[in-house]
């Protein structure tokens, strides 16, 4: 079994290459049950979560272990570890072991870009970055492999942080510029990318202006939510996965248990996107959402990218 250090799967999951590998994934035939959420507290009464993610096809089966600990945000640490086991589907036997976090962060990043090739503007120019985890420090990359950025707005609440991150993006050859004044920046984006582990709204539907993509990460647990009632019913919403998103995240979870939208209001997942099943974007006024949750296939196209690299 291949143990594969952190440094080549970096180097391995190149932006590009890994939308086309998960363009690819979705568009074959595989097998994804519903993971697997286990809410806990730590003995200092700080919530956290283990998540299991298996998915598998006719060759290769993957299983992910995730722990989530926002609290880490205090200790310097990130707040998500992940493992990933790549087996052989047929057989079991285990092929290789990966530290999945990077793997993770860059699948999701990935996945946002690819949704967004079909929901944003061919036209847009101002992407705003919302957070600074290590799936926000993606999401500029992964976006501008299929759009033509202008500008690119970076919001953190960590002044230090964001200054250091936007100045990376610049020796990246990135116009990218810190702001301050999330309001004003969120009502000229084009796309706005959300990554934050954030309990309460931020990003509200008033500043929302006809034709913007909003793209919503970070929440993952029914009762947390990056953007508030008004922006979910001003947009055509698409998710991930219906049995993820609808369930699983405040985004969508807390609007309809209160009545504001159902679950018919949903008009495709990225699957349907993919094979062509419903169109995306079918205006430039529209507003559109993207609610990403994660999916277990979405890793098993990461991992088997990194691996097949890894051996050629």
């Amino acid at each position: 079994m291949l143990l594969i250090p952190d440094e080549k799967i970096s180097k391995l999951l190149d932006y590009d290459r890994l939308i086309n590998a998960l363009r690819e994934i979705f568009l074959s035939n595989y097998t994804m049950p519903v993971r697997h959420h286990h809410f806990y507290k730590t003995p200092a009464g700080e919530d956290n979560t283990l998540i299991l993610m298996p998915a598998w096809n006719d060759e290769f089966m993957g299983m992910k272990q995730v722990t989530v600990a926002p609290a880490n945000t205090t200790r310097n640490l990130p707040s998500i570890y992940a493992q990933y086991i790549l087996s052989n589907s047929q057989t079991g036997q285990p092929l290789a072991i990966m530290n999945a976090t990077e793997l993770t962060a860059r699948r999701t990043a990935c996945t946002s870009a690819l949704a967004s090739a079909h929901l944003s503007r061919a036209d847009s120019r101002h992407l705003l970055v919302v957070g600074g985890g290590s799936v926000a420090r993606h999401l500029v990359q992964a976006h501008s492999v299929l759009r033509n950025f202008e500008k690119i707005s970076i919001w953190m609440r960590n002044p230090e942080k964001m200054d250091a991150f936007v100045a990376d993006l610049a020796v990246q050859g990135f116009p990218a510029q810190a702001v301050k004044n999330l309001e004003a920046s969120a009502r000229e984006a084009d796309i706005i990318a959300c990554a934050t582990l954030s309990k309460t709204p931020i990003i509200k539907g008033t500043w929302l202006k006809p034709g913007t993509h909003l793209d919503l990460i970070g929440s993952h647990k029914p009762d947390t939510r990056e953007t508030d009632d008004e922006a979910i019913c001003k947009s055509s919403i698409f998710v991930d996965s219906r049995a993820g998103a609808l369930h699983e995240t405040g985004e969508l979870a807390l609007p309809i248990a209160n009545g504001i939208v159902s679950e018919a209001d949903v008009k495709a997942d990225i699957a349907e996107l993919i094979r062509g099943i419903h169109p995306g974007r079918t205006s430039d006024e529209e507003i559109t959402l993207f609610k990403s949750a994660g999916l277990a296939i979405e890793d098993l196209a990461a991992a088997l990218l990194v691996y097949k690299s890894f051996n050629n």
